[in-house]
């Protein structure tokens, strides 16, 4: 199992997938960071967000304007997550170059 896992989430319907793989990525000992991007952002209404970003060694955060852009406000924080986790497409960056292993959901 690879040492980190990136995954990138565009879908609103892949919910049970980023639990999924993010739980037993962390049951292999691997730090996960999920970026979520333009209609991948209405999961943040989700009970699961929550739990998501609450887990150890997971690095959540969104893309603020495709958030604005799925009907959220932007000055309300999703449950789960702090407002320095609102950001840009460079999360998305960040998880190409530093992360060992990439998914798409």
């Amino acid at each position: 199992m690879a040492k980190s896992l990136g995954i990138f989430v565009t879908n609103p319907n892949q919910m049970r997938h980023v639990m999924g793989v993010t739980k037993a990525a962390l049951a292999k000992g691997s730090k996960v960071k999920v970026f979520f991007t333009w209609w991948g952002t209405k999961l943040t209404a989700t009970p699961e967000f929550a739990e998501l970003c609450s887990l150890e060694n997971v690095d959540a955060s969104i893309c603020a304007d495709s958030y604005g852009k799925a009907g959220f406000d932007v000055n309300v924080v999703p449950k789960g997550l702090t407002k320095e986790k609102m950001g840009t497409q460079a999360q998305h960056g960040a998880i190409i170059e530093e992360y060992d292993c990439y998914l798409t959901l």
